[in-house]
């Protein structure tokens, strides 16, 4: 859709024959040619295949250059409706085909799948590029802009016509026809490097590495549900009568926290932070050179500094000054933190006679042992209370009454995977609001990570509202043997903040594709995370936290151990994030693009700001794929924080009106997300607030006053 038409790279495709997949698909057999009838139009899943996404999206691209076209053909003076709404509607098989693909190919893909988003790349990175560059069409546009205040137009209309007139300009329309095709090959490179970096991760995370264990004795101090789950994925893999640790998160974790066999613990982490960094044929460090450098070149084309300075133009934020001073801010303390906990994490190590000094495969171990150690708290005695059917209901609960939703499961809707669920969403009335698909567990054709997508997002049509199909897409612990899936209180929390994400975007409206549920790249956060305040709250965890075997309600005396040490590891937490926010902008600001040695820069950088060697920035380079395998978070990783001050400001609004269900602030709050595109970020907020956000209650829920 409009609002996303200039953020060319998030996908990152690159080139590829793929001549086995381009089965001729007439209208007739290709669903992406014709008018989705299962229920709400959810894609047919179903019938959709491999084969039909490169006819789709050729076709799709044929229609939008011909709509394109008609606009810059009109021989009518240039206005709102025949150029910038015109403009804004068109492209509607293409987005059509694209929400289907790329979700999916993140989600659900495989070598076929691969093998299309290669070979779709420079044919849909042309089509864009000939779009943001074509002089007739940006002509007509700047005479709509440069006439916009004296032509009649609503508010919503002019932010519209000013958003898609800053667009264009940011992609080189003003620039010299030579400078557009040196633009145009930058862009080019840029998205089959970012494809490549994403291939060669996924590779590295899901194929190229497992921990196998032979001898039961090595596996001392996992729990039983671990042993268990790592039984089954070894019998996956063929390796009957073994024990099998991977490289996603629900594995390893567990694993660094609770096993004795240190040599192992080792292992298994180097797995995990040498991805990319193996000098094999997955190596990531020339792509991310070749990035940097590209982007710098682009920056400069358009009049910026750098790269960081012209991500962070649109931003709240507005410079890379502000971003770094504020992450120094949090990074200061938080160092101070991380390090009183080391002397106190290898004092256990001491006294228990281990004989060793922390290195960062120790710091779950040993950090588990202290919190055991100050709160009396486990947590595997924890995680029976946090299933993943409990967790679902405390998030139903918490949006029923917020807003009066409800949630329907509807096995009759096609869906792209046997573990993917989809679900009705209800207004308090009974009406439609929308479809989300939710998919919990890691598998091999997924990516790592949580995030929140959609097959269709809201739009107007013929002056009618078509609601959004969206889906989550998690990588939580499996269910292991007859045990469901038990939660760790990080994933209850990704499972809350991912959810927000989707109330967002159901509930989004407005007219305008460009602007409907547009906000800047540091405001995004906020509607995810704020829903994790509720996660943590203790009057939901004793509504949604009951044994997964007994039914019995979460212990007072458990949950206020639970409370208690919601600071507690702050200082690792905090400063790995903001270590990693850092390091994202070091290398978008760097004066000289040119660097030599990837590895030599991210410990230079890390140098710099002190970073102890107990603990690694939360995404080494070679495996930073929020910012090396899409445009989306480059120069801007530090959105979460950011974003962090708004929503722990917000939640307080509740928390200080005595009632975190408080209905007046969750009409007003779910009016900002409703509108949110329709005003700047900080003007939408302070309608909502009624004031400047504040950092203090993020210092305080953080223990870092």
């Amino acid at each position: 859709m409009k609002k996303l038409l200039f953020i060319i790279f998030v996908t990152g495709l690159a080139i590829s024959s793929c001549q086995t997949q381009k089965k001729e698909s007439t209208s007739m057999e290709n669903p992406f040619f014709t008018e989705w009838t299962t229920p709400f139009g959810v894609p047919p899943f179903n019938k959709i295949k491999v084969e039909h996404y490169v006819p789709a999206t050729i076709e799709g691209i044929k229609q939008h250059q011909a709509e394109i076209d008609a606009i810059v053909a009109n021989s009518d003076e240039p206005n709102f409706e025949n150029t910038i709404l015109a403009f804004d509607k068109s492209g509607e098989l293409l987005d059509k085909v694209s929400s289907v693909f790329g979700p999916l190919n993140g989600a659900n893909t495989n070598d076929e799948m691969q093998a299309v988003a290669r070979e779709l790349s420079p044919i849909k990175t042309e089509h864009w590029n000939n779009i943001s560059m074509n002089a007739g069409l940006f002509k007509k546009i700047k005479a709509v802009y440069e006439k916009r205040n004296e032509s009649g137009l609503d508010d919503q209309q002019i932010r519209v016509t000013e958003k898609y007139y800053k667009d264009f300009e940011r992609n080189g329309a003003n620039l010299s026809v030579d400078d557009q095709e040196i633009l145009k090959v930058v862009n080019t490179e840029l998205a089959a490097l970012y494809i490549q970096f994403g291939e060669n991760l996924l590779a590295e995370t899901n194929k190229n590495f497992k921990l196998v264990i032979d001898k039961k004795d090595d596996l001392a101090g996992l729990p039983d549900d671990v042993i268990t789950r790592a039984a089954t994925a070894a019998k996956k893999v063929g390796e009957d009568g073994k024990w099998v640790f991977t490289l996603a998160k629900p594995s390893w974790i567990p694993f660094l926290q609770f096993s004795e066999k240190r040599a192992l613990r080792e292992k298994l982490y180097r797995g995990y932070f040498m991805r990319g960094d193996n000098d094999n044929k997955n190596d990531n460090k020339e792509i991310i050179k070749k990035i940097v450098k590209l982007r710098d070149q682009r920056a400069k084309l358009l009049g910026f500094e750098n790269f960081a300075a012209y991500k962070i133009d649109v931003n709240m934020a507005k410079t890379p000054k502000a971003v770094y001073d504020f992450l120094m801010e949090l990074w200061v303390p938080s160092l101070e933190m991380a390090k009183q906990d080391v002397k106190e994490m290898q004092a256990i190590a001491d006294r228990e006679g281990a004989d060793i000094k922390l290195e960062s495969w120790d710091w779950w171990y040993y950090s588990e042992k202290l919190r055991n150690e100050k709160f009396d708290l486990d947590e595997a005695e924890i995680k029976p209370y946090f299933s993943l059917e409990a967790a679902k209901k405390g998030i139903f609960y918490v949006v029923e009454n917020l807003y009066g939703l409800k949630f329907i499961e509807r096995k009759d809707l096609p869906t792209y995977n046997e573990e993917a669920t989809a679900y009705e969403v209800l207004e308090a009335d009974g009406s439609h609001l929308a479809i989300l698909y939710m998919d919990f567990h890691p598998r091999d054709g997924k990516r790592v990570g949580a995030w929140s997508t959609a097959f269709r997002d809201v739009t107007y049509r013929n002056g009618k509202r078509i609601p959004q199909v969206g889906s989550i897409v998690m990588n939580f612990t499996r269910p292991a043997g007859d045990t469901p899936a038990l939660l760790s209180f990080d994933e209850v929390s990704t499972f809350f903040h991912e959810f927000g994400h989707a109330l967002h975007f159901m509930f989004v409206d407005g007219k305008y594709n460009r602007t409907i549920g547009s906000v800047p790249r540091d405001f995004i956060e906020l509607p995810s995370q704020i829903m994790e305040n509720w996660a943590a709250d203790p009057e939901v965890i004793k509504v949604y936290a009951k044994h997964y075997k007994t039914g019995e309600v979460i212990p007072d005396e458990l949950l206020d151990k639970l409370i208690k040490s919601g600071t507690f590891n702050q200082g690792f937490i905090t400063g790995e994030y903001v270590a990693a926010s850092l390091l994202d902008l070091d290398y978008h600001t760097v004066k000289n693009s040119v660097i030599d040695d990837v590895n030599a820069f991210e410990k230079s950088q890390m140098d710099k700001i002190g970073l102890i060697p107990e603990f690694l920035p939360r995404y080494r380079s070679t495996y930073f794929s929020h910012i090396f395998s899409g445009d989306g978070y480059s120069a801007g990783y530090y959105v979460y924080i950011w974003a962090a001050v708004l929503d722990s400001d917000a939640f307080d609004a509740f928390k200080q009106s005595g009632d975190i269900f408080n209905p007046e602030y969750a009409a007003k709050f779910r009016t900002l997300l409703e509108k949110c595109g329709s005003d700047d970020g900080m003007t939408i907020y302070k309608n909502f607030r009624g004031q400047e956000p504040s950092k203090e209650p993020l210092l305080k829920k953080r223990g870092l006053l």
